[in-house]
């Protein structure tokens, strides 16, 4: 594991990053869902797509990232291409899951690889709708201090910039990056997710021209029973088509 410092408009983070593989001649960039860590990425595929030089990266506000300042989506997309030139790593290939998804996204690599992928926004509950609208009025009451009571489980316990964070990126439409996303993509989704809904997947493939999508058991951590398989299919997809280039 290593430590870069970037100079990122006018604050310090502290990026966390481990590679594997350092003398493979295509890129392999993997990027964590919200709330999560590389270690959790690197512990599943590290063991797998051996002629991929993998780049694990915390992203800034989880595991060994420092993030003391507001963040949008497109922001951590920048930080992530700064440490990528300090690194000397291309586009080749980026996977990321949920969040990360997002992110994997606006960096525009050769080839996406999308786990259950955030992005796609679909009407809220009634239940959800009113909570929100009674947090809201609280908050205009001068009664925030009961934030916690009303946030998701994703929001609890985050410090001030990265809960600000949050309400950031929580919601984001990413319809029209899918849309205009225009090298090959591989969606990868658990059938029974219930964070990123197996629809999403679908809606997903139809907005990327050249997509393949391939459904696995399982949950928002699907991969964690099927990395094996995942990284076969990444291998078949893109290996050859990055290797000529």
């Amino acid at each position: 594991m290593a430590i870069k410092s970037i100079q990122y408009k006018h604050h310090t983070v502290d990026i966390s990053y481990e590679i594997i593989n350092p003398d493979a001649k295509v890129d392999l960039i993997v990027l964590h869902g919200w709330g999560s860590n590389k270690a959790l990425m690197k512990k599943y595929f590290s063991q797998h797509m051996d002629r991929f030089r993998h780049i694990y990266i915390d992203l800034p506000g989880f595991g060994g990232s420092t993030c003391n300042q507001v963040l949008s989506t497109s922001d951590y997309a920048r930080i992530v291409e700064l440490l990528m030139i300090h690194l000397n790593a291309q586009k080749d290939i980026i996977v990321g899951h949920s969040f990360g998804g997002k992110v994997a996204t606006l960096l525009n690599p050769s080839a996406l690889v999308l786990l259950s992928s955030a992005g796609i926004v679909w009407s809220k509950s009634l239940k959800v709708r009113l909570k929100i609208a009674v947090f809201k009025l609280l908050k205009g009451l001068g009664m925030a201090k009961l934030r916690a009571h009303f946030v998701a489980e994703d929001a609890k316990e985050l410090s001030e910039p990265m809960y600000e964070t949050f309400k950031n990126v929580v919601d984001e439409d990413f319809t029209y990056e899918f849309k205009n996303y225009g090298s090959k993509a591989l969606i990868c989704w658990g059938e029974e997710d219930n964070a990123t809904p197996l629809k999403s997947a679908h809606k997903i493939d139809e907005l990327i021209a050249d997509s393949q999508l391939k459904v696995y058991s399982g949950d928002h951590y699907f991969f964690m029973k099927h990395a094996q398989d995942i990284s076969k299919n990444i291998e078949e997809t893109f290996l050859k088509t990055l290797e000529q280039k």
